[in-house]
């Protein structure tokens, strides 16, 4: 491993920063979430590589004889069906990824389930869609479920649910599940584990690239290159360190590392690159709405309802819309915009984009009296609205 890069003599952590905390956390904290890459868990030509599945089961399997909580958010599913399926490369195409998935999760449990069960412990599989943390009750039974499992002493095994979820409603990628994940089931810490040994300051097959071994907030990736991505994963560098922003803006200490030091990693070895908590814990519907949903549709706001939403934390009324843009559905989640285009906020919308345009900048005292009481509710209420950035 290469030598970290040093901070600068007297440099100051960027915004945001909690305060620095030590890697001990990753082998002390009775409760984490470990995500695991497809790249770590298959061959380059497609197929599970049992012996690489082996190696991540085993460390999980020990963390977990030693009483601590461990859900393992493992991709993998689809690439581990490639072989089955005579598939040359990763479908691009929803249908065929569906497919694949539902190939190839089958074959992973059975390795996770093996592995396990001679260590005397059962695995668990939870396949998620991204309704299931931010509709209330799905939250709320997958929450249930997760803490039963691990008061049962079963390993979860959370991946995506591939077979059923649509472009709409996906994640997209296992790191910001995980990240989301470890929000429900209230972690300590998250690790991610993939084919690199962490985040480098440059292409970390370059002979000057330098490990960075401590991240304090987001400025300090911003001038980073993080394209690029694994031939069998969604994500790549760039994903993780989203997941990783996420989870540390919710208080939630991150380790990148590789997957070959698993066991390295969850004894809190100073290894890979930690992201130190830079923000509190948030409801986790917001964390989703501020990091992982996709927008179906804009609000323009008047500069009256910017200020009421950043700066008074208020809901979303009609008075304060001056145009609609986009089409979309009650539930759905919406930008709300300045006049320029941009975006203070987001937040779930109580209407139909059909709807609307009747409705703006009229009181909901008028449209009430009009159309009756329920037109009386906010657009977007305060509950279900997340600030992105300050008003300019």
């Amino acid at each position: 491993m290469r030598a970290s890069k040093p901070r600068e003599a007297g440099a100051v952590p960027t915004s945001g920063w909690m305060g620095e905390m030590s890697r001990t956390v990753f082998g002390q904290c009775q409760r984490l979430v470990v995500k695991v890459g497809s790249s770590s868990l298959t061959r380059s030509e497609g197929g599970l590589d049992e012996e690489k599945v082996v190696s991540v089961a085993e460390s999980i399997a020990a963390a977990t004889k030693s009483g601590r909580q461990v859900v393992l958010v493992s991709s993998g599913a689809i690439a581990g069906a490639l072989a089955k399926l005579d598939l040359k490369a990763r479908p691009r195409d929803l249908a065929t990824q569906q497919a694949a998935a539902s190939v190839g999760q089958g074959a992973l449990m059975r390795l996770y389930s093996e592995v396990f069960e001679s260590h005397g412990l059962v695995a668990g599989q939870v396949l998620l869609t991204a309704e299931d943390v931010v509709r209330r009750s799905h939250y709320r039974n997958a929450q249930r479920t997760l803490y039963r499992l691990m008061e049962l002493g079963v390993v979860p095994v959370v991946n995506e649910n591939d077979t059923v979820a649509t472009d709409e409603i996906r994640f997209g990628d296992n790191d910001r599940l995980a990240a989301l994940v470890a929000h429900v089931v209230h972690a300590e810490a998250l690790i991610l584990l993939s084919d690199v040994a962490g985040l480098y300051d440059g292409n970390p097959r370059g002979s000057d690239a330098a490990l960075i071994a401590d991240v304090y907030g987001t400025d300090e990736v911003s001038d980073l290159s993080l394209s690029g991505r694994g031939p069998m994963g969604s994500g790549g560098i760039k994903t993780k360190v989203t997941a990783a922003q996420i989870a540390a803006g919710a208080g939630i200490p991150v380790l990148l590392a590789d997957t070959a030091s698993a066991t390295e990693a969850l004894a809190g070895t100073e290894i890979g690159t930690m992201f130190h908590p830079t923000g509190k814990r948030v409801p986790t519907r917001l964390l989703w709405l501020a990091h992982a949903a996709d927008p179906v549709g804009s609000l323009y706001l008047d500069a009256g309802a910017v200020d009421a939403i950043v700066s008074r934390k208020k809901s979303l009324l009609p008075a304060g819309i001056s145009r609609v843009s986009g089409e979309f559905n009650r539930g759905d989640p919406v930008d709300l915009l300045q006049q320029n285009g941009d975006v203070v906020a987001r937040g779930l919308v109580n209407f139909d984009s059909g709807e609307l345009p009747d409705l703006l900048g009229r009181s909901t005292e008028e449209l009430a009296r009009e159309l009756g009481s329920a037109y009386r509710r906010e657009i977007v209420h305060r509950d279900d609205l997340v600030v992105l950035k300050p008003k300019q």
